[in-house]
């Protein structure tokens, strides 16, 4: 039996059926480019002539120069009591000019009876004409079974028969739906055993949906089987909860399952095509996303970020580089001596763990901690930290005070910040308004850097977080400031904490302002 699979993205026309998913031509054509690149099978592209932007993606993807994967339209069997040659869906599947048409038909009695109002015979006829039509047109059909796995445990015998009506009408392939996402694992096991002893497992695929967060389980299943197609989204985008992310059932097929594919040699660029699609998206990577995310590699307690950085696979399950992630150390109220010497080293710092200053250090950092200081996401502000203790750092400016005015007149909003620095021995006294006091307060500290440090025109604040660490004081609750700031090369992390929102920002500001200068 051969262990290679295929991988059938549907990312363009499944996945931006998911809330908040939405991709422009460009970004589509984009996208089929970088699939392409990455080494996928099959692009679905969408529906052609369905809405103005998949008809103008069509358009273009004519001229896309793919090197490996085809891109495949999809779309649905002709209508009941209409020959193939008339039906307008079928007709612009192949106005598409796509290679691959993949059609979806009912496969559940009751889809069949109840929804399209059609006989069960009649149904047969339709997947068997629509693929036979397509195939002599010269185009490679995939057949998508739509809600096969409930139509199987409801009629096993008829679920069957339309798989066998689209293998004789010439499909290459017949991708079981678990449209619904209600099918347990060992189940949906079993059934796909079924259609691969009857079919053949070159004949068989799988799609699954996440509605019971079995997604990628069931894909895997699937593949066990005896499948021999993957169908999946970027990410997991898609309707409802999304679809089988396909970020995680190829690592899983190629590093666990000892499956390959075309696109198995690059598994390393797998987290950068993720964090591709998140920003066309324009959505937030999920930190915790198996094998791809931020914190997929990340240790905090100090026994396991010690036995990791000696032994890797004593507390990961891979090599993080084989997907293109990496190893990070956590800095918290949980870390020893070893934490902090394997963090500073991560930064580029070389920390002895024997060195006096750990001692103070440790203190500073739990007790900071204890006061709702946070250093994960703040690299920069305990790489600051880190220097104060060994001596270390560098005084580019004094802070001798800082004022925010916030006034409003009528529907306007507005607010002034003023700064006063010492810089190199001299006093700078800066003012400037802003719509939020953040944006004062950012502008006036540049006013009266700038000149002696022209670096900080590169700098750019990219996100702000705050978090009320106790809500039972009310207005006057403890409050914790994220700020990432970046250079177009670079992008840091620094953390501020107050009683007073202005301040904890003030302080996580400076210090962004601070790491920029101590980097040159």
């Amino acid at each position: 039996m051969s262990n290679a699979v295929k991988i059938y993205d549907t990312t363009l026309r499944d996945g931006t059926q998911g809330e908040g998913i939405s991709f422009s031509v460009t970004d589509k054509l984009l996208i089929a480019e970088r699939l392409d690149a990455f080494g996928v099978d099959y692009i679905e592209g969408g529906f052609p002539g369905s809405n103005p932007r998949d008809i103008s993606f069509f358009a273009e993807a004519k001229k896309l120069k793919l090197k490996h994967a085809k891109l495949a339209a999809f779309g649905s069997t002709r209508r009941a009591g209409v020959k193939p040659a008339e039906d307008l869906q079928l007709r612009t599947l192949l106005d598409s000019e796509m290679p691959v048409l993949t059609i979806v038909g009912k496969t559940w009695t009751l889809h069949v009876t109840e929804i399209l109002k059609t006989t069960l015979e009649e149904n047969l006829a339709m997947i068997e004409d629509s693929a036979r039509h397509l195939v002599a047109q010269g185009r490679e059909v995939i057949y998508d079974a739509e809600h096969f796995f409930d139509g199987y445990k409801s009629d096993p015998d008829y679920a069957l028969k339309t798989l066998a009506a689209a293998l004789r009408g010439g499909a290459s392939n017949l991708s079981l739906c678990d449209t619904n996402g209600g099918t347990l694992v060992d189940e949906f096991k079993d059934i796909v055993a079924r259609a691969v002893k009857e079919f053949g497992g070159s004949k068989v695929g799988v799609h699954c949906h996440n509605d019971s967060g079995l997604g990628v389980a069931l894909t895997l299943a699937g593949v066990t089987a005896g499948a021999t197609l993957v169908q999946g989204t970027a990410n997991g985008y898609g309707e409802r909860v999304g679809n089988a992310n396909i970020t995680t059932v190829l690592p899983n097929l190629f590093l666990k399952m000892g499956r390959t594919a075309h696109c198995a040699a690059n598994l390393a660029q797998l987290r950068d095509l993720s964090l591709f699609f998140d920003e066309l998206a324009n959505l937030r990577p999920d930190p915790k996303a198996p094998f791809v995310g931020q914190s997929a590699f990340a240790h905090k307690g100090g026994l396991h970020a010690n036995a990791a950085q000696k032994v890797a696979r004593s507390y990961e399950h891979i090599d993080p580089s084989l997907v293109g992630n990496r190893t990070r150390v956590l800095v918290s109220d949980m870390a020893g001596r070893s934490s902090l010497a394997l963090k500073a080293k991560e930064l580029g710092l070389e920390l002895d763990e024997k060195r006096p200053e750990m001692k103070g250090l440790i203190e500073e950092l739990k007790e900071r901690e204890f006061r709702g200081y946070e250093y994960e996401a703040a690299d920069a502000s305990f790489r600051l930290l880190v220097a104060r203790h060994l001596g270390q750092q560098q005084t580019f400016f004094t802070v001798e005070n800082y004022r925010v005015i916030i006034e409003r007149h009528g529907a306007e909003l507005w607010s002034e910040a003023t700064v006063k620095l010492n810089v190199n021995g001299e006093t700078v006294h800066t003012v400037a308004e802003d719509a939020g006091p953040i944006g004062a307060l950012d502008q006036a500290l540049r006013l009266a850097l700038e000149k002696t440090y022209p670096q900080l025109r590169d700098m750019k604040l990219r996100d702000f977080k705050v978090r009320i660490l106790d809500g039972n004081s009310g207005a006057g609750s403890r409050t914790r400031v994220l700020i990432e700031s970046g250079d177009g090369d670079r992008i840091w992390g620094t953390v501020g904490v107050s009683d007073n929102i202005i301040d904890a920002s003030w302080e996580a500001l400076r210090e962004s302002v601070e790491f920029k200068l101590s980097q040159g």
